[in-house]
């Protein structure tokens, strides 16, 4: 079988990708896979790290503004067309896939024309320009979240959520030291991870260095991932400050989902990825929607996990020290709230993400065996 996949821009739309091709390659000892990306986004570097055939067009996207780099990106669109038809015409693949970002577009609408079998896969609630375009052209449509169903044409969607759930629940089985115990935490008590994402975010971590001394009194412990750019302002903080316990602080986890599958609550931004690994493994948590992205999706996507109990939700613009503390403190103090949003999170999660779609890719390729 050959799968030709598509998507870049952000960790959001690279990392379901790679998760779906390791669980291709796990199920299909013949697979062949190319992965087609940009030079300059994240995917150039992690995308070859993992040992997949990698090529590159070169795509911007469009202004929501009237401007004249719309005239350009509209050039670029059509010649990564040419140049993804070229890639198409000499790997000669089964079905081709995208997770999102610019580049999909002309990739996928590439191979839509030459009538192969394409999906798109949305991890959002809210999705993106790229993927509402393609949705006219496409053969099927992954969806993450129920909500986003509302802008596809309805005999495409098919519901499957996402493959980085799959990914973090095989951690499950994989045997080996305590991870948090390596990070100098106690494995016998509850531990809550905050974390804003690689790069950290700043109300977060203010509102966490206000909360200090408070952790020492409790019977539960802190995982606090400051992001690389704030880890020193964070850490001369903590040694200056006296009487600090309870709380364990690293700039970045190299192995999130080894993490998640140790700690009792997350306290973090609201992405998709986030959602898909935290639902699957039935972890309640706090989420604090991050208001710089497109559509406001971040809040939409936490709606659907406070909608059935499964999180609490904080917006940045009500961030306050005293309030994230005791939401943290009423989860994990109280057993039955703690249980209830257990089941919440396990009722949206969706463990067979990637088993679910490689079903989309048997159906419209004669059970995956067109090339093989």
């Amino acid at each position: 079988m050959k799968v030709l996949i598509s998507g870049g821009g952000t960790g959001g739309h690279i990392y379901p990708a790679v998760a779906f091709i390791n669980h291709l390659k796990n199920q299909n000892d013949s697979l062949e896979c190319l992965y087609i990306g940009t030079e300059n986004g994240l995917e150039a570097n992690i995308v070859p790290k993992e040992g997949i055939p990698f090529k590159t067009v070169k795509i911007s996207g469009f202004k929501r503004k009237v401007s004249l780099d719309n005239v350009k990106t509209i050039l670029r669109f059509i010649n990564a067309v040419r140049k993804s038809r070229k890639y198409i015409k000499e790997f000669k693949p089964d079905v081709v896939i995208g997770t999102g970002g610019y580049v999909c577009g002309p990739v996928v609408f590439a191979a839509a024309k030459q009538n192969i079998p394409t999906i798109i896969h949305e991890q959002n609630s809210v999705p993106g320009l790229t993927n509402k375009f393609l949705s006219r052209y496409v053969t099927k449509i992954a969806l993450s979240f129920p909500d986003s169903a509302d802008f596809f044409p309805k005999e495409k969607v098919v519901m499957t959520g996402n493959p980085r759930a799959s990914e973090v629940v095989k951690q499950r089985t994989v045997t080996g030291k305590s991870k948090i115990k390596e990070l100098g935490l106690d494995p016998s008590l509850k531990t809550v991870l905050i974390v804003g994402g690689s790069r950290g975010a700043k109300p977060i971590n203010d509102a966490v260095m206000e909360t200090l001394q408070q952790w020492k009194s409790k019977d539960y412990q802190c995982l606090y991932v400051t992001g690389q750019a704030h880890y020193e302002t964070v850490k001369e903080k903590i040694d200056k400050e006296t009487g600090v316990s309870g709380i364990v602080t690293v700039p970045y986890i190299d192995n999130m989902p080894a993490v998640l599958n140790e700690v009792d609550l997350l306290v973090a931004r609201a992405g998709a990825t986030t959602l898909a690994e935290i639902t699957a493994l039935g972890l309640p948590s706090v989420l604090i929607p991050s208001p710089y992205v497109t559509n406001n999706h971040q809040e939409k996507n936490a709606r659907s996990l406070e909608k059935e109990n499964a999180a609490k939700v904080i917006l940045e613009s009500e961030m306050a020290p005293d309030r994230l503390f005791k939401e943290i403190d009423d989860i994990l103090t109280d057993s039955g709230k703690w249980s209830s949003m257990k089941e919440g999170a396990l009722k949206l999660g969706r463990p067979d993400a990637s088993a679910d779609i490689e079903d989309i890719i048997k159906s419209l390729t004669n059970g995956g065996k067109q090339n093989g």
